[in-house]
């Protein structure tokens, strides 16, 4: 951490007082296309039924501590047993209880980048060593004859389907090589799954691997991004564990009722789903008709473009046109390259005409 006084870097734990604080360099803006957020937000109906449930919610009480009546439906809607269920406050809390409950000193993290870098950050929070696994330099495919071997030294392995900033997701039966390679826990984190293709969760792994975990959140196509929910699936032991070590009371109120409104109004946002998943592809059809861009296909609400100098088009898009995206040209692997979420029609055009017009500039 830059700028630590003197005094607390001499009382920090050494491999804290080294880590960077995880920062998404969000600016206001007119259209934010940074986040990956479901851009079209909250479909009316469900935003109706939300503002009754929430006006209702008994905020003088604690709430239930294990989201139990949330844990029942999220239950139901996966086909799998309550036991199965534990639900934290976003896949972020979710992820941390993970690392706290299956890492620590003298464990070990296969990382699979470029991928989501709080693993990374996590990872060291709770003193595990990475072992990374890299991605393909052209495709960011997973490298599996590489992995396997990997996996098999690992304690943990954590795999992004579909793969942020990338968009690939991993064959369900290469997930099943990699429970079955590694003898500690899997998660397979599949916060963008609803955008992806139909066959591609590695949930109907859960049946014969109790090493998997499978991640999901309510932030990214159900349009909570800001009540911070999400839920993990896995062997009624591994719950256990999980809820050991979570933070009490960490799903409030309001969070819990939001959460069990959309999960049981969920076909609401299906139009919504199927309208980003055709933006993306006309997003992808016009950002690679331009000059010097190249785009990699994804299965995500978001796009990875290459660009001469992605770092100065994405402080120009910010300064000069008020869109914000995200830049990654600092990363390993990663040089030149932006993501870019896939907003809504009238978004994705005011992106690509900004964008066309700042390549030809520079051309």
């Amino acid at each position: 951490m830059a700028g630590l006084s003197e005094r607390i870097r001499a009382l920090v734990r050494d491999d804290i007082a080294a880590l960077a604080p995880y920062d998404p360099s969000f600016t206001p803006c007119a259209i934010n296309l940074s986040a990956n957020e479901n851009t079209y937000g909250m479909p009316d109906a469900v935003r109706e039924a939300l503002a009754s449930a929430l006006a209702q919610a008994p905020t003088n009480r604690y709430p239930d501590p294990m989201a139990g009546d949330l844990r029942d439906q999220i239950a139901q809607w996966h086909g799998v047993p309550r036991g199965s269920v534990c639900v934290g406050n976003g896949g972020d809390e979710l992820l941390f209880n993970f690392f706290l409950a299956f890492g620590g000193p003298g464990r070990r993290l296969l990382d699979c980048p470029p991928t989501f870098t709080v693993y990374d950050i996590y990872s060291r929070m709770v003193g595990t060593e990475v072992l990374r696994c890299w991605r393909d330099r052209e495709t960011f495919g997973l490298d599996m004859g590489a992995l396997l071997p990997m996996a098999a030294r690992a304690d943990m392995v954590i795999v992004t389907s579909p793969n942020n900033p990338t968009g690939n997701v991993i064959a369900p039966a290469d997930a099943a090589r990699i429970c079955e390679a590694c003898p500690g826990m899997v998660m397979i984190d599949e916060a963008y799954v609803e955008f992806a293709d139909g066959d591609s969760s590695c949930e109907p792994l859960l049946q014969d691997h109790d090493n998997l975990v499978i991640l999901h959140t309510y932030s990214k196509a159900f349009c909570l991004a800001g009540v911070r929910v999400g839920y993990v699936l896995a062997a009624p032991d591994v719950i256990d564990v999980l809820a050991a070590v979570r933070q009490p009371y960490s799903v409030d109120v309001l969070a819990q009722e939001s959460a069990r409104v959309v999960t049981a109004m969920r076909d609401e946002f299906l139009p919504t789903i199927a309208r980003i998943r055709d933006e993306r592809e006309r997003l992808a059809r016009g950002l690679a008709a331009i000059d010097g861009v190249r785009v990699w296909p994804s299965q995500g609400n978001f796009l990875l473009v290459r660009m001469s100098q992605a770092g100065i088009v994405r402080a120009r898009l910010r300064d000069e046109r008020s869109i914000l995206v995200r830049d990654f040209s600092a990363a390993p692997g990663l040089q030149d390259c932006l993501r870019v979420t896939v907003g809504t029609p009238e978004e994705n055009d005011e992106l690509l005409d900004a964008i066309a017009e700042l390549c030809k500039e520079a051309s």
